[in-house]
């Protein structure tokens, strides 16, 4: 037997055994698992963004175990088990797949894409909302970067985009100048307003240079600290605070930091 299938059919099994007998799982609904599974998707993503093979395989295992756990609740309530979990995701990547298991031909990852979503909004048992509108699928409460990126790529797949990447950094002049136009002359509704235009117009332009804007700024957000940490512990060394010294003082211990990394 295929041992990831036994390793798969242990998880399942201790799942059973905890369900029954452990009084915190037994517990647990799918309500109460759900900020636990937001935690550990960000764990997992932040051991993707170290490049920590080892941190990746736990933080994966910690996933597979909420996706168990969940089909295990449901599976009580009589609404599926994770057989239709499974099956679910099989039948739609085959269904979604038509240039592998059907007569569809697609050459490149760009016409996979735009295929997916148009099968998408065909498909029956889709949110109702999903079905009416293209940006139906997006959900709500993703964080707003995250949003705007899956808003412009879904635009994308019905042909509602620039044709080159001039454009979209024109784009990107054009909000800067009008932020700073309102920074002098508009309100604070019209200051917000031009600064969310320009993050949306560069998150655009992050999307046609091909770099993903989460992964981008968490990465310049660890680069930050990293380097921050650095200042405060050489200037721990001098027995100062950092509020006794220049910008050009602290600049110095910053730029030892750039050149260590």
């Amino acid at each position: 037997m295929d041992p990831r299938l036994i390793a798969f059919e242990r998880l399942l099994n201790i799942m059973d055994d905890l369900r029954a007998g452990c009084p915190w799982d037994k517990k647990q609904t799918l309500e109460s698992l759900r900020y636990l599974t937001i935690e550990e998707t960000y764990e997992l993503s932040d051991a993707i963004l170290e490049k920590d093979m080892e941190e990746i395989k736990k933080e994966l295992g910690d996933l597979m175990l909420h996706l168990v756990f969940y089909s295990k609740i449901a599976s009580e309530k009589k609404a599926f088990d994770i057989g239709d979990v499974l099956n679910g995701i099989c039948e739609k990547l085959i269904r979604r797949h038509p240039h592998i298991y059907g007569d569809v031909t697609a050459n490149d990852a760009e016409t996979v894409k735009n295929n997916w979503e148009k099968i998408k909004l065909t498909e029956k048992g889709v949110n109702e909302n999903e079905r009416k509108t293209v940006l139906g699928g997006v959900p709500a409460s993703l964080p707003a970067m995250v949003k705007a990126y899956r808003i412009q790529e879904k635009a994308r797949g019905v042909g509602f985009d620039w044709d080159h990447v001039g454009q979209v950094w024109d784009k990107v002049q054009e909000e800067l100048n009008e932020l700073q136009y309102e920074k002098l002359n508009g309100t604070p509704e019209k200051i917000e307003d031009e600064f969310g235009d320009l993050l949306f117009a560069l998150i655009n332009y992050a999307r046609f240079i091909e770099v993903n804007p989460e992964d981008a700024l968490e990465r310049t957000n660890k680069k930050f600290i990293r380097r921050f940490n650095y200042i405060e512990e050489k200037v721990n060394e001098t027995g100062k605070s950092m509020h006794d010294m220049t910008l050009a003082e602290l600049d110095v211990y910053w730029n030892e930091a750039k050149k260590k990394e």
